[in-house]
Order: C-alpha cells, then structure tokens, then sequence
C-alpha cells in the first residue's frame, strides 16, 4: 500500500513541477526559437546582400580525406569554384572565427554529414543542400552511382 502511495505522490509532484516550470520554460523556449529564426535570417540576407550580388552563390565545405579529396577537387570544385567560397575542414584551426563563409557553414551545415557539402544559394529562396559525405561512404563499399547522381544533381542546379 505504501508503495502505490508513494508512487502517486511521485506522480503528483511531477505534474506540479510540470505546471510550476511551464510558465517559465515555456517563453524561454519560444525565445530561443526565434532568436534562432531571427540568426538564419541575418545569414540569409547577408549572403543575398553580400554574395549573391558579387557572383558568390556557393558554399563548398570539403577536406583531405584520402576517400574524396581528389574527387572533389576534380569533380566538383572546378564546377564551382568561380562561384564559391571554399572551406577546407581539415585546415579549421586556421579559420577566421568571424568570418561570413564560417559563421553561415556554421549555422547551416549541421552536426552530421557535413564534410564534403556544398550549398548553393539562390535570391529569397532557401539553400539547397549537397551532402557528399554518404555518397562516399557507399563509394568505398564499391557504389560508385551516389557520387555521380550526387554531382549531377549539383550540376544541375549550377
């Protein structure tokens, strides 16, 4: 008996912890989300403002990895070159922190697949998104047809 009561007053304290914190909680969270809509949309107006109109609508990320360094600086960087700022993962140590190339792959390149990646920008649109990374994994497992439609994919948009 002192068991279910024990586990009913458990119970009742959570839902009271539950509506004391969701007053506070709650505007915190609303907060945080558009303080983070609000920082995409300042990388996004700078890129339209500052990029897009000197001819810089692209975003390549990449590094030497010996499973697509030469793929990517033969394949896909003389696609974009012209157009692109190019970020190499593997010299980062040696990245200006403050730099708009870094800050937007910072904001939009996520925590997962983001090396090799390129993102092309267009005016008032949203970003299209190019990951390379799982291409080359199913590269190395003999899979050449994800690299190759991933390019495609990217040179169709160009």
């Amino acid at each position: 008996m002192t068991g279910q009561r024990s586990k009913f007053s458990r119970s009742r304290l959570q839902f009271v912890a539950v509506l004391v914190l969701l007053p506070v909680v709650l505007p915190l969270a609303l907060i945080a989300l558009s303080m983070g809509l609000a920082h995409r949309a300042v990388l996004y107006a700078l890129v339209w403002l500052l990029w897009l109109p000197r001819g810089k609508d692209v975003l390549l990320v990449h590094s030497d990895s010996p499973i697509w360094h030469e793929y990517i600086t033969t394949q896909v960087l003389p696609l974009v070159q012209p157009r692109a700022f190019v970020l190499n993962w593997s010299e980062r140590k040696r990245w200006p922190r403050l730099s708009l190339p870094v800050v937007v792959f910072r904001s939009f390149a996520g925590r997962r697949e983001f090396n090799p990646l390129v993102v092309v920008f267009r005016p008032f649109a949203r970003a299209r998104y190019f990951r390379f990374w799982q291409p080359f994994q199913d590269l190395k497992r003999g899979y050449k047809e994800p690299v190759e439609r991933s390019r495609q994919e990217l040179f169709a948009v160009l």
